[in-house]
C-alpha cells in the first residue's frame, strides 16, 4: 500500500459535507497527514467549528452541492491554494420520507444533492485532475439500493446510482487517465444525525476512509469498500473454479 504520495500530499484535498459528522471527521484525519484541506457545506456556523477544530490547514467554503454554479465557483477559488489532488465526494442528505410524502420535486432535491452534487463537485475536480493526469476520487455510498428500509426511496436510489457513476466514470476516464484513482466507500452505520444512535464512532470509520484516499494506486480503479474491507467483484463459476485450481483466489484488502 503506497499511503500519501508526495503528489498528493502537495495539492489540496475537497472534502464536501465536511461541517458535521463524517465529513468533519474525514477532514480532521486528512489534515493530520499535513495536506490541505477544503471543505464544503452549507452552513457556515458549522464549517467555522471544523476549521477551529483543524486550524489554517482547513478553508471553509459555503458551498451547496445541488447548484453546479456555486461548485464551479468554489473550485475557482481551490485554485488559487493549489491543486485538487483528492476529493471525497461526501455530502448527502437522507430527509426519511415515505413515497406518499414525497413529490417529484423533493424527490429530484435529494438526487441532486447525493448524485448530482457528487457528479458536479468531481467534473469540477477533473478540472485539474486531467491536466496533471494524477488524482484521486473518493464516492461515498452504501448498499442502500439492495435492500431499501422503508421512507428511503430517494436516497436509496441516489445511494445506489452513486456507486454506478464510480464504475461510469472509470468506464470513461481509465484508459485515458488511469492515474486518476476512482472508488468507492461505503462507511456502514454510523452515530450520526443521517445514521443511528449506536452506529460507529464516525472518527473511526474516518480512519478507514482517509487513509483510502490517500492510497494511490491504478488497482483501486473501481474498487469498493465497506468499512475497512475490500468487496470483490462477483466471478463466474468458471473463473472460481480457474482460481482455485491455480491458487490464486483473491484476498479482500484490509484498510
Amino acid at each position: 500500500m503506497t499511503e500519501n504520495p508526495k503528489t498528493l500530499a502537495n495539492g489540496v484535498a475537497v472534502v464536501t459535507g465536511a461541517g458535521s459528522g463524517l465529513g468533519r471527521a474525514l477532514a480532521i484525519e486528512l489534515a493530520s497527514s499535513g495536506m490541505k484541506i477544503v471543505g464544503f457545506g452549507r452552513r457556515k456556523e458549522a464549517l467555522d467549528q471544523t476549521a477551529n477544530i483543524i486550524g489554517p490547514q482547513f478553508t471553509p467554503m459555503v458551498v451547496d452541492v445541488a447548484i453546479p454554479d456555486e461548485i464551479n465557483a468554489a473550485f475557482d477559488e481551490i485554485a488559487k491554494i493549489g491543486p485538487v489532488t483528492i476529493l471525497i465526494n461526501n455530502a448527502a442528505v437522507f430527509p426519511r420520507r415515505d413515497c406518499l410524502e414525497e413529490t417529484a420535486e423533493s424527490f429530484m432535491h435529494t438526487i441532486n444533492i447525493n448524485l448530482g452534487g457528487t457528479f458536479a463537485c468531481t467534473r469540477a475536480a477533473l478540472q485539474t485532475m486531467t491536466k496533471d493526469g494524477f488524482g484521486r476520487i473518493v464516492n461515498i455510498s452504501s448498499f442502500a439500493d439492495i435492500a431499501p428500509m422503508p421512507a428511503a426511496s430517494a436516497y436509496s436510489v441516489s445511494k445506489g446510482a452513486g456507486r454506478i457513476l464510480t464504475r461510469a466514470l472509470v468506464a470513461d476516464l481509465g484508459d485515458r487517465f488511469p492515474d486518476i484513482v476512482i472508488s468507492t466507500w461505503m462507511p456502514g452505520m454510523l452515530a450520526t444525525q443521517m445514521g443511528v444512535a449506536n452506529g460507529l464512532a464516525p472518527e473511526v470509520a474516518a480512519k478507514w476512509g482517509a487513509k483510502l484516499a490517500l492510497w494511490h494506486d491504478r488497482s483501486l480503479n473501481n474498487a469498493v469498500f465497506e468499512m475497512n474491507v475490500e468487496i470483490l467483484s462477483p466471478r463466474s463459476l468458471k473463473r472460481r473454479i480457474k482460481d482455485k485450481v491455480l491458487g490464486k483466489t483473491p484476498i479482500p484488502r484490509v484498510l
